[in-house]
């Protein structure tokens, strides 16, 4: 007489054949720990974004004690971003072979110390040197941490993971900024940095405590576990830009960031022209619209994820629908007269318009080798960074210096036809990466 099977009580992990018999209590175990790991990397992910982002909270502080011009804060903000396109690739690709646990723990451990030396900075090269490390040690996290998250959770939550886990830069950049002011007016700026610092090094001493590889292995969602012909198997890097649906997702994940990029470097300065709003009062309003561009990350991947339970390929769907919305919403809005009909239609713009990064994020990998995902994903945070978060705002600029800053906002969410062409042929070209992936051993 056989004994019956299992339950299985978590929607998002599957339990091991060898711990399928351990009883309810270790399912609750195994249950728990994704979402464990998830907590602990997002925190990290805040903390990334919070030590990247507290600079700007001090910008007034450091301009007066070490009388440094508009362009050289400008670098202190840039080298940072510069790094973070420069190295996110490279750096992906080692983690890929070199271990992502080792690899996440050296990055939070070096961005960590970036900001203790910022806050001892005496001068302006100094602070520029710990700028240039503090880039470094972000450069990949995102990429590798995204992947390290997704390898323990099965594809049909992969699209609200990714969502969250992007919007967390956004939360972290909030949190930086409205912290560091308070920490600052009270406690002086090196302090704000001491204390971003300090946060980073207690997420990493847990990180360390709970996240192995061995755990991680013990975990691992069922399209990650290796098999016995594939156990010491890796996938060549160019299976990165030889898979078509990738390839297009690469492009429409870029462009769709476009226009959330836009919004989160123009709107202060729109409220500030347009509705006579003072800078602070401008800066509350467009952290307002950075809150809905992460929330609509998070809340579009939960749609996402419902809707293509049973269709996979309806997250492609998902992704041109909320393009779509922004393409609609927010060209109308900013052709408006000022005012409540105005910002409504960019608030719904806004909380789509980045919305397609998660259901982007999922496609990325759940049509690449796991041994290279972290890899897929450094690529695609190369395309974002390339195709919208630097070339958005950059265009926008130079068009507002041509024809103002309103007719520019106007005219620039049309990149979304693009994007959602890109995403077309996606979603046109997915079973034949589903057959390209299948060639290679899992």
């Amino acid at each position: 007489m056989h004994a019956p099977s299992p339950t299985v009580v978590d929607p998002a992990t599957a339990p091991s054949p060898a711990e399928s018999g351990s009883g309810t209590a270790a399912s609750r175990r195994r249950s728990r720990y994704p979402w464990l790991v998830f907590a602990i990397t997002f925190g990290l992910l805040l903390s990334d974004y919070m030590s990247r982002q507290v600079l700007s909270a001090v910008f007034p502080s450091l301009k007066e004690q070490w009388a440094l011009s508009d362009s050289q804060l400008a670098t202190l903000t840039s080298v940072v971003a510069l790094m973070v396109g420069l190295l996110t690739l490279p750096l992906s690709v080692i983690a890929d072979r070199w271990g992502r646990v080792r690899s996440l723990t050296l990055m939070a451990v070096l961005w960590s110390l970036a900001t203790v030396l910022c806050a001892v900075a005496t001068s302006f090269e100094q602070m520029l040197g710990a700028r240039f490390l503090l880039g470094v040690g972000e450069a990949a996290y995102g990429s590798v941490g995204i992947a390290l998250v997704l390898s323990i959770f099965t594809p049909r939550v992969h699209a609200t993971l990714s969502g969250a886990f992007m919007a967390g830069g956004s939360f972290g950049s909030v949190l930086g900024v409205s912290l560091g002011g308070v920490i600052a007016v009270h406690l002086g700026w090196r302090w704000t940095f001491a204390a971003m610092a300090v946060f980073g090094l207690l997420l990493v001493a847990a990180f360390r405590a709970t996240v192995t590889e061995d755990r991680l292995a013990a975990h691992a969602a069922s399209d990650v576990a290796p098999s016995r012909t594939a156990a010491t198997y890796r996938a060549p890097l160019r299976s990165l830009f030889t898979n078509p649906p990738v390839l297009a997702a690469y492009v429409g994940g870029g462009l769709q960031m476009f226009s959330a990029a836009v919004l989160l470097a123009w709107t202060p300065s729109f409220f500030n022209r347009y509705y006579g709003m003072p800078m602070d009062r401008a800066a509350i309003a467009a952290a307002a619209i950075v809150l809905l561009v992460a929330t609509g990350m998070i809340v579009c991947g939960m749609i996402t994820d419902r809707i293509g339970r049973d269709d996979i390929t309806r997250k492609w769907i998902a992704a041109i629908a909320f393009c779509v919305v922004s393409l609609v919403c927010l060209p109308t809005g900013f052709a408006l007269e000022t005012g409540a009909a105005q910002l409504i239609l960019i608030a719904i713009g806004a909380f789509f318009a980045a919305g397609s990064s998660g259901p982007i994020a999922a496609m990325v990998a759940n049509l690449s080798h796991p041994t290279v995902r972290a890899s897929a994903m450094g690529t695609l945070t190369v395309a974002n960074n390339l195709l919208g978060l630097a070339l958005g705002p950059f265009i926008v600029g130079v068009l507002a210096d041509h024809i103002g800053l309103g007719r520019a906002l106007t005219i620039t969410p049309l990149i979304y036809l693009v994007a959602i062409a890109a995403l077309l042929l996606g979603k046109r070209l997915h079973s034949l990466g589903v057959a390209r992936l299948a060639r290679l051993p899992r």
